[in-house]
């Protein structure tokens, strides 16, 4: 997949693991938040870290966001900051929109003023939206511990017709392949007999090293 550009408003828990996620999978990413903090702290962590008020549409202007591919706005507490910020960067251009809500309501409203998806996240949940968004063959990521991670892959072509044992997933790319899924069937605790189909999609655990590793790969196919 070609690197894109995304930008990121409001640099809470959220927002952060989003926005470092990102980067760390070789995405260009600006964030943008208000306080001088939490801009310093990021700042080696993501290409461009701005400190300005993203509800201050002259501000926002000045930066060029009709050029980037992606806005997430992770301003969830502050809703009529999260609904400015929204409407400013869907009226400045930038080409998708994910928001931040904290409820329904909140996520009604969004989607009214042009937000493409809005996110009703559970608590650190960044790290899961922002792999799903890199890669259409990454359909979720959970990360267990800093260690170790559980991720869905949509198999790809060139695994399709294999064998568990053939494809050598443990020793090729470290990871354990823990269920299979086909439609509404689960293959749960797989043989190395199993065959891998094309549209399959494989539950597997790994080590955060290993899973990233893997992922980079899937990006470059993609």
């Amino acid at each position: 997949m070609a690197k894109k550009q995304f930008v990121v408003i409001g640099l809470g828990r959220f927002g952060s693991s989003v926005a470092e996620t990102l980067f760390n999978v070789g995405h260009e990413v600006m964030v943008i938040d208000k306080d001088e903090d939490l801009i310093q702290d990021i700042s080696d962590k993501v290409t461009h870290a701005v400190q300005l008020d993203a509800t201050d549409e002259n501000a926002l202007r000045s930066l060029g966001l009709g050029n980037f591919d992606v806005a997430v706005v992770t301003i969830g507490s502050n809703i009529q900051a999260s609904v400015m910020a929204t409407l400013l960067v869907k009226e400045l251009g930038v080409k998708y929109i994910i928001a931040k809500g904290n409820s329904d309501l909140h996520a009604k409203v969004l989607y009214k003023i042009g937000a493409d998806k809005v996110i009703l996240p559970e608590k650190d949940m960044g790290v899961r939206v922002a792999h799903n968004l890199v890669s259409e063959s990454i359909l979720d990521f959970i990360e267990l511990s800093p260690d170790y991670s559980i991720m869905e892959i949509q198999a790809l072509k060139e695994w399709s017709n294999k064998t568990v044992r053939e494809l050598k997933l443990r020793s090729r790319y470290g990871i354990n392949v823990m269920a299979i899924k086909n439609n509404n069937d689960i293959n749960l605790s797989p043989s190395p007999d199993d065959v891998i189909h094309e549209k399959d999609i494989l539950v597997a655990i790994g080590s955060a090293d290993d899973l990233n590793k893997l992922e980079g790969m899937i990006i470059k196919l993609n």
